[in-house]
């Protein structure tokens, strides 16, 4: 198995998963169970298949959030609504963000009743050892229907990447700050603003985190990426490639293509429909 083939097919599912955090559904769904508007749903919801945890397992986890951001939000949001509440009311706000999204045809299509199959295989090909996201939610039921059959497979293939990912920024010595601002300075991702807001993160601490970068050789005198930092994130890319590769490499070559078609034509109808508003990403989706 090709791993940068693996990285690339990744990268095609992930609008896939990221359009619930966007998706009015999911706020509607998680308020109604108790949970308070706002950041809450997104840290309770992504956290809950991993039980009643604290924040700082929450902030070693997803990284690049800001402490006191995160300790907002948890563990306020188990006192109002249990983590196997939490999960079944987003599972049911992804449902209605795709039945929106993709219509009634769409949801029935042979599409993606084929790309479920095939990312299931995948995902349940994932190992756990050092995986605590991808494990929580490798332990819910599956859902019924091909539609959050498909959501729930991506979605643990997303966070059996995204731990790895976060081992490699360990083994970097970037904190979740560091992480967060040299991989917006290659010009993927979140661009600035929104990466400093919706991350908790203030003016003072992004400006410490560059100073901190240039003192180490990543970033120039202008924020940008110096040729060793550029290096750096190409390194952690490849390597998060490598580690995140396991499931592709399970199912082979062929049908790893094949998901890969078939995500990018159902990513290709989220986005059109609206899934990401403006000025979030500093490229398309």
């Amino acid at each position: 198995m090709d791993t940068a083939a693996a990285g690339r097919v990744a990268r095609v599912l992930e609008p896939l998963h990221a359009m619930s955090y966007f998706a009015p559904e999911t706020e509607e769904h998680l308020t109604a169970i108790g949970l308070k508007r706002g950041r809450m749903p997104y840290f309770a919801s992504r956290s809950a298949p991993m039980g009643a945890v604290g924040p700082s397992v929450v902030t070693a986890t997803f990284y690049n959030f800001h402490p006191g951001l995160v300790a907002r939000s948890i563990p306020a949001a188990w006192e109002l609504a249990d983590p196997a509440t939490i999960t079944a009311a987003r599972y049911a706000a992804v449902d209605a963000t795709l039945r929106r999204m993709l219509g009634a045809d769409g949801l029935e299509s042979p599409e993606v009743a084929e790309a479920a199959e095939i990312a299931r295989k995948a995902a349940e090909a994932c190992t756990v050892q050092g995986r605590a996201l991808a494990a929580g939610h490798l332990d819910l039921e599956w859902p019924v229907e091909p539609r959050t059959v498909l959501w729930h497979a991506i979605t643990i293939l997303r966070e059996h990447r995204g731990d790895g990912h976060v081992l490699l920024l360990l083994d970097a010595e970037l904190d979740g700050l560091e992480a967060l601002v040299s991989y917006t300075a290659t010009g993927n991702g979140f661009v600035t603003p929104f990466a400093k807001k919706s991350r908790g993160w203030s003016d003072e601490e992004w400006a410490a985190a560059v100073a901190r970068l240039r003192e180490r050789g990543i970033l120039d005198a202008d924020g940008a990426l110096t040729a060793d930092g550029a290096a750096l994130r190409a390194r952690i890319e490849d390597d998060t490639n490598r580690l995140g590769a396991g499931p592709y490499r399970t199912i082979g070559a062929d049908a790893t293509a094949r998901l890969g078609e078939l995500g990018r034509g159902l990513a290709r109808q989220v986005v059109a429909a609206g899934a990401f508003p403006d000025g979030v990403f500093a490229r398309s989706r």
